[in-house]
């Protein structure tokens, strides 16, 4: 699997550990940046890239990384066909995947700790979407969503 991973200053040492980690369970890393610490860059740049990666198909998934997840994710999620969710917890990667095929991980590196973002990665990673019936015809209404009028489809 091809994953993208960004991050800006506040991700910058946890996006590093998440590409080694990426790599020793297997998978293959877009690097994206911030490639060198910048305490004046922005998290918006990096998800747009990420998202961008994984909505082209150019990453199979894509991790993002800022202070809390949260800008992350709510940049990741203005591209269309990106399905990012705050993973603070093994459930959460792995159901968001499961049942909401979520394709964008985002991760606080100021609030979740090093074993915990450990175990997320790799319950992110490891899951596949159920293609059950009751999940595909909620998929199939948020992709209606993004393809109402304004909403950049």
């Amino acid at each position: 699997m091809r994953v993208a991973v960004g991050g800006d200053h506040a991700g910058f040492e946890l996006k590093q550990f998440l590409e080694q980690e990426i790599e020793r369970l297997g998978h293959d890393v877009v690097s994206l940046g911030a490639h060198e610490y910048n305490a004046l860059d922005d998290y918006p740049d990096f998800a747009l890239e990420v998202a961008q990666h994984v909505a082209s198909r150019d990453a199979d998934r894509g991790v993002v990384v800022c202070g809390s997840g949260i800008g992350a994710c709510i940049a990741a999620n203005k591209v269309h066909g990106v399905r990012a969710g705050v993973g603070a917890d093994t459930y959460s990667a792995r159901q968001g995947v499961e049942h909401d095929d979520m394709n964008v991980l985002a991760l606080g590196s100021r609030i979740t700790g090093i074993e915990v973002v450990k175990d997320v990665l790799k319950a992110f990673l490891a899951a596949e979407f159920s293609g059950e019936d009751r999940h595909v015809r909620r998929l199939n209404k948020v992709i209606e969503i993004e393809r109402l009028p304004g909403n950049g489809a």
